[in-house]
């Protein structure tokens, strides 16, 4: 469990992959968020299935944005409780949720594997950063709680306290609103399909 400190080519090679999607991550997704968009021809019933995934995930992140307080304290509350990067699975359960909302079922494998390729090295990296700032705390929670998937039994939280400051504070309403921009983008093209 506890991260490598190996200095071999190939540690470093798996350490600069991990800055650099560190560093694209976010402009790469934006980027492909944009190309899917246009590739997608959503249904009214696609919009309610999806949209309610992509909301879902939206509420997962806004819940778990209330509990960390990045760079000073090793969150363990609420979704931490359940997962060590519910931030990164809001985020994936969104984007399934849109591409199911816009039928754009063949982009699925192409999401996937970009999660896969920017997503997990992130988490690696963060972990850490996370064993640097915390040691044995930070392994003793990892041993009880999984990387990514939520284990919903046998483990608590650290009795800290959801607070909506926080959730201004790392800014999740900006992602809120976006995902709510991107379904207003779904519903018109639906609209233009239908009628026009």
């Amino acid at each position: 469990m506890r991260p490598s400190h190996s200095g071999g080519t190939g540690m470093k090679e798996t350490r600069c992959w991990k800055k650099t999607a560190q560093r694209f991550r976010v402009p790469v997704g934006t980027v492909l968020g944009v190309v899917f968009l246009v590739f997608m021809h959503p249904s009214v019933r696609s919009l309610w299935i999806g949209g309610a995934i992509a909301v879902a995930g939206g509420l997962w992140r806004l819940w778990a944005a209330g509990y960390i307080e990045k760079g000073r304290v090793l969150a363990q509350g609420g979704p931490y409780a359940l997962s060590r990067n519910p931030l990164y699975l809001g985020s994936f359960v969104m984007a399934l949720g849109v591409i199911l909302a816009g039928q754009g079922y063949w982009l699925l494998p192409l999401f996937l594997a970009f999660f896969l390729v920017f997503y997990l090295p992130v988490m690696r990296a963060e972990e850490g950063d996370l064993y640097r700032a915390h040691g044995e705390r930070f392994l003793g929670y990892a041993r009880r709680v999984p990387l990514f998937f939520p284990r919903w039994s046998g483990s608590r939280g650290d009795g800290s306290a959801f607070l909506w400051s926080r959730v201004v504070q790392n800014r999740e309403h900006r992602n809120s609103a976006s995902l709510l921009l991107v379904l207003a983008i779904l519903v018109g093209r639906l609209l233009l399909e239908r009628y026009l």
